[in-house]
């Protein structure tokens, strides 16, 4: 049984939390399914909690994704585009959060181009910070929703084997996975091509495979992972169609495999580049699964985090 309250009052990054937190971050997530699958899917538990979501860099899916868990946990929610706002102006993050702390906010849910923003916020403001993504450091929301979904369909994440392929260079998300997979206790591994995966990656204790063939043949479940080209500053690769013969999986490739894995994508995915549709639609994707599953966890977080405001 995991304890009954996290032993931080903001979530910055992976790092940062035990894996006593993220066993109670499931199992109240747990609860929140069923809630999210009831006629009526509203709980009152934040209704006097004002979050705000700042959201430095363009976001659909994390943004919308935050902005229903909060609205299912009866939260008053302020979002706050900062690309479209005064930061253009030459505002800075501190005026930015102040300015809307002053609104008196509880909570700040917060994506920023660089990475620390959350931690540098938390050490100068009251209120309490989810770290929503900061530059290619941390994602800490889409790694618990992924190992969650993979607890969902293989009973357990501990003694599990996931590949993580792709743009291992440029992803938050793949860092935050790994540091919670392993947290976790499943083995990890990243594929991808030379240039896409960091030098001293192996030092976090991951297997390095630059074959696709051979890491899916190792794998209990592949996550697949965007190309990050807005992240780009040269080019990584060739061409698109040159990464997608290397290191994109189609239904053949799938159907090949001596056993059945779980086929994941955090999103969004550039179809017939990372994975055909065929696979993206198949029964082995739980692609849909983590998307429903992002809301019952980050309702989790809010809602725990918010419950240490009162302890």
């Amino acid at each position: 049984m995991a304890a009954d309250k996290l032993s931080t009052r903001h979530l910055l990054g992976i790092k940062d939390i035990n894996l006593n937190d993220i066993e109670l971050i499931f199992e109240t997530a747990d609860n929140f399914k069923e809630v999210i699958n009831r006629p009526i899917k509203k709980v009152p538990s934040l209704r006097d909690i004002t979050i705000a979501n700042i959201f430095f860099e363009n976001s659909t899916r994390t943004k919308l994704s935050f902005e229903l868990a909060e609205k299912r946990l009866s939260a008053d929610v302020v979002n706050f585009a900062a690309s479209s706002s005064s930061v253009s102006k030459g505002e800075t993050l501190i005026d930015t959060v102040n300015n809307i702390l002053a609104m008196k906010v509880d909570m700040v849910v917060m994506r920023h181009p660089y990475a620390g923003a959350g931690q540098f916020l938390s050490r100068h403001i009251n209120a309490q910070i989810v770290n929503a993504g900061d530059g290619a450091h941390e994602h800490p929301t889409q790694a618990l929703l992924d190992a969650f979904s993979i607890r969902e369909k293989l009973g357990d994440v501990a003694g599990k084997k996931v590949v993580i392929v792709g743009d291992i260079l440029h992803s938050r998300v793949a860092i935050s996975n790994i540091l919670c997979l392993q947290k976790l206790g499943a083995e990890v591994m990243v594929c991808g091509p030379t240039t896409l995966i960091p030098k001293h990656i192996g030092a976090l204790g991951v297997k390095v495979e630059h074959d696709l063939i051979k890491a899916l043949n190792w794998c209990d479940v592949a996550n697949m992972l965007r190309i990050q080209l807005e992240r780009m500053d040269i080019k990584y690769f060739p061409t698109g169609r040159e990464y997608s013969m290397m290191y994109g999986l189609n239904k053949q490739i799938l159907d090949n495999l001596d056993k059945e894995i779980v086929v994941m994508h955090p999103g969004p995915i550039n179809r017939g580049v990372e994975i055909t549709s065929d696979v993206a639609d198949s029964k082995q994707s739980i692609i849909l699964n983590q998307v429903e599953n992002g809301v019952a966890v980050r309702m989790a977080v809010l809602y725990l985090l918010a419950s240490q405001k009162d302890s």
